[in-house]
Formats: structure tokens, C-alpha cells, sequence
């Protein structure tokens, strides 16, 4: 089974991964892909330079630069995992969550994958 963790980080957030955390997060993902549990991973740029494509109804489609006031939490990276189950899902985003050690303060969703199309 595959799931999307998407981790969520406070949209004011502006703390930087140190050196430290970039070489024990690559460290972890090395790890996590030669067990096969890793599919794929990366972090996104801020939400400054991303934009907000939504269809209202009446079939009216708007386009909003980021940043977004509205937002609370955005979304700064995601992980597609290999897992046996959802807790076996769950305890491999407790993986990367745990990698970041005490300074960071960042949540991550994870769902399961649909098989097929819509």
C-alpha cells in the first residue's frame, strides 16, 4: 500500500533546516530506500512563490499568489511510503518527524493512496 505524508509547517514558519538536519535527513532517506519504504520525497519552496488555483461553483476559476493570509499551516514537503499497513505508515512518518529533532515544531498528514483513477 502507498501514502502520501505531507508535512505541514505554521504558514509564519521561518526557520531554516540547518546542515545538521539536511545530512541526517538524506542520512534517513538513503536508508529508507534501499529498504523500499521510500518512493519518493522532497521539500517545496515557500508558499510566497506558489500560487492557489481554485474552481468556484458557477465554474469560475480564480489564481491567488502565495502567500495566502488564510492559511494557518502550508504544506512544506511530502514522502510517498511503501507501507504494510497504516500503522506501519504511520511509524515511518515518525521517522522523518523525529530526524528534526527539538526545534521544529511541524505536523504531517498522512492518507493512504487510491488505486486506480477517480
Amino acid at each position: 500500500m502507498r501514502f502520501l505524508s505531507m508535512v505541514k509547517i505554521d504558514s509564519d514558519n521561518t526557520c531554516r533546516p540547518t546542515e545538521q538536519l539536511m545530512a541526517d535527513m538524506g542520512n534517513l532517506i538513503e536508508q529508507m530506500t534501499r529498504e523500499g519504504t521510500l518512493v519518493e520525497t522532497a521539500g517545496l519552496k515557500p508558499a510566497a512563490e506558489g500560487v492557489q488555483v481554485k474552481l468556484r461553483k458557477g465554474g469560475r476559476i480564480t489564481v491567488t499568489d502565495g502567500p495566502y493570509a488564510e492559511a494557518k499551516e502550508v504544506v512544506g514537503g511530502y514522502a510517498i511510503l511503501e507501507a504494510t499497513s497504516k500503522a506501519h505508515a504511520i511509524e515511518l512518518t515518525r521517522r522523518f518527524l523525529e530526524v528534526h529533532g527539538k526545534d521544529w515544531d511541524v505536523s504531517c498528514e498522512v492518507r493512504q493512496l487510491e488505486n486506480g483513477g477517480c
